[in-house]
């Protein structure tokens, strides 16, 4: 198909978060058929939500240019586009024929163009990839923390921690290191643990007891109480991301403990923990040529992964590393590297000899060596055919 010289883009418009557009919300609500949006936790999909950019196009409007690199996820959510790149016939795809993100390669490898009117969701890959990454990582330690029954009590608060969203600025490969560098601090009812105005230099998560938010109020002279939290809630965490004064004052209406991290403990969270990395073009340099390992979700996997390699999902990852052997070499791989390198470092520690794929697919630019059509599943370590 070749379309006419007026096709155009047309900008994609964010909806606020208090707006109540029908369109936005549809989209946000259809992130349950889209892969790998479907495997978001409902807390990542919901921080997610406000960075979904809804887009409308007419019959003829161009969604993206062969060749284009615009690191997005896009969606067909209503009407009907077509593919093309001057090599074979278009293809043609509907809305709800799929729901893998439209010829999801950068450079683009081929034209999109609407016939119809049209709606796309878009979101940026990385953003996508960050939240996706943690969602499963935070699945992963959960499965971790319920195998010891000594901490049965606290799996809800550090679940809570967890999925915070002050760590998402947190490379998921140190994810152990966040409660090592929490402090326990006993307080009590009527103690203020934050006024109004101060510069911090830490944050807290309560882990027991309650407290009260106030703020004051410049009419009244006086602090009016504007919320109520518990367990599990982190409070001053705006002092360590963007180091400005609190905002309001924090009083414990009971006695309790929190957990305070440090600025220097937060920082030191930011920096990335060393990992072992292959590069693709080194992996026939290795001793013995690795198994390869695909840690994204299963429906990932199927929509397209490197030959020869078997899939074991990061969020699954503490069930499934029983069908790892100790003696073989490993590499795992995802889309970025950021999942791939959480899930070999944390098996690292345990003895296994892993590695993870410098870069990732994306980043190694193999996107285009992707299968779909084999499948192989782990026995005694080692990958069988599925088929």
């Amino acid at each position: 198909m070749i379309f006419s010289s007026g096709a155009s883009v047309h900008e994609p418009y964010y909806v606020s978060e208090a707006s109540t557009d029908t369109l936005h919300a549809q989209a946000v609500a259809s992130a349950g058929t889209l892969v790998p949006l479907n495997a978001l936790q409902p807390r990542f999909l919901a921080d997610l939500a406000p960075h979904i950019a809804v887009q409308a196009l007419s019959a003829g409007d161009l969604l993206f240019a062969e060749g284009t690199v615009d690191h997005q996820h896009i969606y067909l959510l209503f009407g009907e586009v077509e593919l093309f790149n001057g090599v074979g016939l278009p293809e043609r795809v509907r809305a709800g024929a799929t729901g893998a993100p439209l010829a999801h390669q950068q450079p683009r490898p081929c034209s999109a163009v609407a016939i119809s009117d049209t709606t796309v969701l878009r979101i940026d890959s990385d953003l996508l990839d960050r939240s996706l990454s943690w969602s499963q990582i935070s699945q992963y330690l959960m499965s971790e923390l319920a195998l010891q029954r000594d901490l049965d009590e606290d799996i809800e608060w550090m679940q809570t921690v967890v999925n915070s969203n002050l760590f998402l600025k947190v490379p998921p490969v140190n994810v152990e290191r966040i409660f090592a560098r929490l402090t326990p601090m006993v307080v009590h009812a009527g103690e203020r643990i934050l006024r109004q105005g101060e510069i911090g230099d830490c944050c807290y998560f309560i882990k027991e007891g309650e407290a009260v938010v106030g703020v004051y109020n410049d009419v009244t002279a006086a602090v009016d109480n504007v919320a109520k939290i518990g367990p599990g809630r982190c409070f001053g965490e705006d002092a360590l991301v963007y180091e400005k004064p609190r905002n309001a004052n924090i009083t414990m209406t009971t006695d309790g403990v929190l957990m305070r991290l440090e600025q220097a403990d937060f920082d030191l969270l930011l920096q990335e923990a060393s990992v072992d990395e292959v590069a693709a073009n080194e992996l026939g340099a290795l001793p013995e040529f690795p198994i390869l390992i695909d840690v994204r979700t299963d429906e990932e996997y199927a929509a397209g992964h490197l030959a020869c390699s078997g899939n074991i999902p990061l969020s699954l990852l503490s069930m499934k590393k029983r069908l790892l052997s100790p003696g073989s070499r490993y590499v795992f791989y995802c889309n970025s590297g950021r999942r791939s390198r959480a899930a070999a470092y944390l098996l690292g520690k345990e003895g296994y000899n892993v590695m993870s794929l410098a870069g990732g697919i994306d980043g190694a630019n193999l996107s285009e060596q992707l299968v779909a059509d084999e499948n192989y599943v782990l026995r005694d370590g080692r990958l069988i055919s599925g088929q």
